[in-house]
């Protein structure tokens, strides 16, 4: 039977169909997801399904999982690819560089000034700065460059993305969205989900080479929503 025309004959039929085709085994899922130990393994022996909350952390864990599908059995396995995945490179926001001198346009962070990006304390540095142009991205107020392979497939060494600093103060995360977190112990671009309790946050990369963990809020200086991505040829 072809992917995505599955229907089972329920919740969890479903669930583990999509966990097969994916590569993804139960303790993978569980700490993804946030959820028991165990509550996959019982659901499957039981051939029940899941409350709601539970239902709703795979969701938020597993984005490309249409929920119709796997609570219906109705439409496809995956929602479409304009929904859940990267952009390709022809359509990603059209940016160029501005000449020499020129304050237009998003400033490039580097790395070793991060941590006067998110204070708003890059002006004496930003003239030093390349700049870019990015009219979809108005609201960013810096973009800083990708290292290493761990939000990989959405996000690539050398990629541009774009960030919108959030006050500390009264700071609301949108669950599952990217985030670049100036910690302690240097930058992180990561997504964000909710933690055990009220003062912690969940880490999460893309690739999953890279297990989730755990991180107090005290221990970031600053953080900023990532609005888009440039991908430079």
């Amino acid at each position: 039977m072809e992917e995505n025309q599955y229907t089972g004959n329920s919740f969890i039929e479903r669930l583990q169909y999509y966990m097969q085709e994916k590569g993804i085994n139960d303790n993978q899922m569980t700490v993804n997801a946030g959820l028991s130990v165990g509550l996959i393994g019982k659901a499957k022996g039981s051939n029940k399904g899941m409350n709601a909350a539970n239902i709703e952390k795979i969701l938020l864990a597993y984005p490309d999982l249409n929920p119709d599908w796997l609570l219906t059995g109705r439409g496809k396995m995956c929602k479409m690819q304009e929904e859940s995945s990267p952009q390709p490179k022809d359509t990603l926001p059209i940016a160029h560089q501005t000449s020499e001198n020129n304050q237009e346009g998003i400033p490039l962070i580097p790395l070793s000034a991060m941590a006067g990006a998110f204070t708003e304390e890059t002006a004496v540095m930003e003239f030093e700065c390349e700049r870019y142009v990015i009219p979809a991205f108005k609201g960013a107020d810096f973009l800083i460059q990708v290292k290493g392979d761990s939000m990989q497939p959405t996000y690539y060494s050398g990629d541009l993305v774009a960030c919108q600093r959030v006050t500390l103060n009264d700071i609301f995360f949108q669950w599952n969205k990217a985030y670049v977190l100036d910690t302690k112990q240097g930058p992180l671009i990561k997504r964000i989900m909710p933690g055990s309790d009220e003062n912690h946050i969940r880490i999460v990369s893309d690739n999953t080479n890279y297990p989730p963990f755990e991180l107090s809020k005290d221990q970031f200086n600053g953080v900023a929503l990532v609005r888009g991505i440039v991908r430079l040829e």
